[in-house]
Order: C-alpha cells, then structure tokens, then sequence
C-alpha cells in the first residue's frame, strides 16, 4: 500500500516547515552573538575614549586632543549617556531577540507533535495510513528477525457509501467513531489497528497466528450485533474481512493483495472466504 498524496505532500510540508524554523533560530544565534560582539568593542571604545580624555597622558606620551578642564563635566556626562543609551538599545534588542527565540522554539515543538499526530486519523482516532506504511516494515523486519507469527485481518464495512448517500456524511462519521471503538475495545493492547481508507481497516496482530484471530473476530462480530440491537438505526451496520499469516521472507505487498481480494470476494459473494 502506498501513502496517499495529500498525506506525502503534509509530511513533506511539515519538515521543510521544521527545518526553516532551525534555520531562523540558528540565524537568531548568530545574530544574537554579533549583537554581544558590538556591545563589547562599543564598551571597549568609550572606555578608552574616557580614559584618553580624563588621563590623557596615561593613553599618551604627548596627548593628541587637548581638552579644556572646563568641558571636562560635559564630556564626561556625554559619554556616560551615551553609555546609558547603547545599554538601553542592546537590551531592548536582546529582549526582542530572546522573544522571537522563544516563539521560534514554540513553534518547532508544536510542528513537532502535529507532526506526531499526524500518526493519527482525526475522526477514529486510529492509527492512520502513513502510519501503517511505517509501523509495518518494522513489525515484518522483527518477524524476520525472530521467527515470530506476524497475521493481518483487512476488514471493509459493507455499504457504507449506500448509507451516507441515503442518510448524510454526518452519519458516515458517526458509524466511522462508534465502528472504530468497537475494534479498539475488541483487540488486544499489543494489536495495532489501522484506518487506511475511508472504509478500510487493517489490524496488524504480532505474535499471532491466523487461526488465532477467530476469538477476536467473533467478539467484534457479537459487539456489532448488540449496536445494530441497541441502535434502532433503520439499517444494520456489518463488515467483510479477509484474514492471512505472514509467511517469512515473503513480501508483504503481496500478502496485502491476498488480503484485499479475499474482502472483495466476501464482499461480492464470489467464493466462501474465510
């Protein structure tokens, strides 16, 4: 399966967000140690500039300036306001600095966890396409690795688009939330549930074999026939579902496949497929 191209172009989007975001804040660093940089020299050049005027023959031999004693006070208070003034400006300018810093950091945190979010599907709350296309190859490279059963149920609701068309996508939502709960309250903390397509579901189960899965399944089954019960929808909400092993070393496209075909047949009655 692949990942769909809105859902590419938003992870692309939100890490070339993250990484202009770095580059601003590296940028207010340097600024931020050249701003230091001319407030030091500037501190340096006033000192010696009072010095040579109060001390001159301490900074020279033979002064080059000579200063009347009379403009001495005036001299001095110029240069100490001068003094005032620049503090007041670095300051003021490293405050704003530390503000855009903080913002900047801010920002990068929170695309950070939009970004861990985006893991998620926003109506189910499941585990969402892109991040089936990343949890997956882990969880076949660990079965590799270790030998341990690895087995996949791809489960479809039946005429979900006959029921939004008849009943409105506010309907559909609902069925997708309550469906959704079902599954999560169904499977085992250890299975991951996906929602891969508007309809489509996948549960990835480790450590799990195919024959395993028919106590799971039955439960979700009885969960469903007490909703339809309870509800007093003027429909019954029902799924298909296809079921298969991960044999190891095979690929797992081609297994997905198997499993797609299975739900189709199911779905079409074209073959008994359990």
């Amino acid at each position: 399966m692949q990942p769909d191209k809105d859902e590419t172009v938003t992870q692309s989007s939100t890490l070339v967000h993250a990484q202009e975001i770095q580059q601003r804040i590296q940028q207010l660093s340097e600024r931020d140690l050249q701003l230091w940089s001319i407030g030091l020299l500037l501190i340096l050049v006033l000192t010696a500039g009072m010095l040579a005027i109060v001390f001159p023959n301490v900074a020279w031999a033979q002064p080059i300036v000579r200063v009347e004693p009379a403009y001495l006070p005036q001299l001095f208070y110029g240069l100490i306001t001068l003094v005032v003034l620049s503090n007041i400006y670095f300051f003021t300018q490293k405050l704003t600095l530390n503000s855009t810093s903080r913002k900047l950091i801010d920002e990068l945190i929170l695309n950070e966890r939009l970004e861990n979010l985006s893991l998620i599907d926003p109506l189910t709350h499941l585990l969402n396409r892109r991040a089936l296309t990343e949890i997956v190859p882990k969880e076949v490279a660990r079965t590799n690795r270790t030998g341990s059963p690895l087995t996949f149920m791809n489960i479809d609701l039946n005429n979900f688009d006959r029921i939004v068309g008849d009943f409105g996508s506010a309907e559909g939502d609902l069925l997708l939330r309550e469906f959704a709960s079902m599954m999560t309250a169904t499977f085992r903390g250890g299975d991951m549930v996906f929602r891969h397509g508007e309809d489509q579901f996948l549960v990835l189960m480790p450590d799990t074999r195919e024959e395993d899965t028919m106590a799971p399944l039955q439960r979700l089954l009885r969960s469903l026939a007490g909703w339809n019960e309870a509800s007093g929808k003027p429909y019954e909400l029902s799924f298909s579902w296809g079921i298969a092993g991960y044999v190891v070393g095979t690929d797992v496209d081609d297994l997905l496949r198997t499993i797609d075909r299975k739900v189709y047949q199911k779905k079409h009655n074209l073959a008994p497929v359990f």
